[in-house]
């Protein structure tokens, strides 16, 4: 086996940390939900409100922090949005009803939607091919990592004190990392501790594609491959915003969860979709080998088995125990978690490095639309129609998002990928 540094996976923990932290600020209003809902007295609709507020300035600004990160650089560009969200989270702390909260979380919505483009463009940065969707997997675990710790450490911070402390100290937390970032981060190219084997053995393993001196979003926008991309992330994310934002009040709608049964039950699907991301990492090489299909094929073929597994889900409705509930949401947070990591780096094998945080951006700027909608819709529905009829639409969303990957996205080898307009 070639023997290659180490340093590439040092700068994936970076990522990672940061995928924590931001999660970690997301989460953190949803497993402080209940106590919300009491000390503030915050309806369901008026909560739905901030979740969509949070999803709506994330979905406006996934395309201009993706522009912004090809622009400024991930150096640079991350520090920024870094900085902005542990501000803004700590700012949460201030806030005296539904409205405050709903500012500062729109705010922080704005900022983190650099994560996933910032995190995306450097592992395009320092890994070759043959790793991209492992390193994918490794640094979209943080997102799981950081909802798993949010109901414990609210849950703490209420018991010591109140919900406001755990805003301070993860507002706290992601400053200090993103000054970190600022300091230690930095393309290969201009690392100086990076050895020459392992330089050459990330750039050897990037084939060379055309370079693009200035991104054309008029261009990016009308190509198959975007659609292709974009339409699938539209129809998963409903899911994922669903999980990160309404599993607690669920659980204490549903089955009668105080705050230390969320606590010790509401982080186990979290728990199970960092096993997703990870195992979601490994399955594409894996579907390659068994199947000998080429890279593209073998993320389309972890998106469907995803797709497949979220039926589970969609059927909570049917069983009355709160154990088999966090049963099925462990198997949708592990299916959802597979399936996201490899349409995240689908983006990263269809396009060129110089303006791969750019689609990425557009095509999280679709699935953040499709969360912010459904936010809503489970914010006027959740009391009257109940919980469970919306996870079942969630798993028909994933099913038909599979189906539309497979029509529209063409693999490399395939002529029909390269279109006139796209030449």
């Amino acid at each position: 086996m070639r023997k290659t540094g180490h340093k590439r996976w040092f700068m994936l923990s970076l990522v990672t940390l940061g995928t924590i932290l931001c999660y970690l600020t997301r989460n953190t209003i949803s497993a402080a939900a209940p106590t919300l809902q009491s000390d503030l007295h915050i309806t369901t609709q008026q909560y739905s409100y901030i979740i969509a507020t949070f999803s709506a300035c994330y979905t406006i600004a996934q395309p201009i922090a993706g522009y912004l990160l090809d622009t400024l650089g991930t150096k640079v560009g991350y520090t920024i949005f870094g900085l902005m969200w542990g501000v803004f989270c700590i700012g949460a702390s201030f806030a005296t009803g539904w409205k405050g909260l709903a500012m500062f979380r729109g705010l922080g919505g704005f900022a983190e939607s650099a994560m996933i483009p910032a995190g995306l463009k450097s592992v395009t940065e320092w890994f070759p091919d043959t790793e991209r969707s492992v390193a994918v997997g490794y640094f979209n675990v943080g997102s799981s990592i950081g909802a798993v710790i949010a109901p414990p450490l609210v849950a703490w911070a209420i018991y010591i004190r109140d919900w406001r402390l755990a805003f301070i100290l993860v507002g706290i937390f992601s400053v200090l990392w993103a000054a970190g970032w600022y300091f230690t981060y930095n393309r290969p190219s201009k690392s100086k501790s990076l050895s020459r084997e392992e330089y050459l053995y990330i750039t050897d393993g990037q084939p060379e594609k055309p370079k693009v001196e200035k991104v054309r979003i008029g261009r990016l926008l009308k190509q198959r491959k975007f659609w292709g991309i974009a339409l699938p992330r539209f129809l998963a994310e409903p899911a994922w915003g669903t999980f990160n934002a309404w599993i607690p009040l669920f659980m204490v709608h549903t089955y009668g969860f105080n705050l230390k049964d969320i606590a010790m039950f509401a982080w186990i699907p979290m728990l199970f979709a960092d096993f997703g991301c990870i195992i979601g990492g490994y399955l594409p090489g894996m579907f390659q080998k068994i199947f000998g299909v080429n890279i593209v094929v073998s993320r389309k073929l972890v998106v469907t088995m995803g797709a497949v597994l979220m039926i589970l889900p969609g059927m909570v409705g049917l069983f009355g125990s709160p154990m088999v509930a966090i049963a099925l949401l462990c198997v949708g947070g592990f299916a959802h978690q597979s399936l996201s990591g490899a349409l995240i780096t689908l983006s990263s094998d269809m396009f060129d490095s110089n303006e791969v945080a750019t689609a990425n951006g557009f095509t999280g700027m679709a699935a953040w639309t499709a969360s912010t909608m459904f936010a809503l819709v489970v914010g006027a529905l959740a009391d009257t129609v109940g919980f469970s009829p919306l996870f079942a639409v969630l798993s028909v969303f994933d099913v038909i998002g599979a189906i539309v990957l497979w029509v529209l996205l063409k693999s490399p080898e395939e002529p029909k990928l390269v279109t006139q307009e796209e030449s």
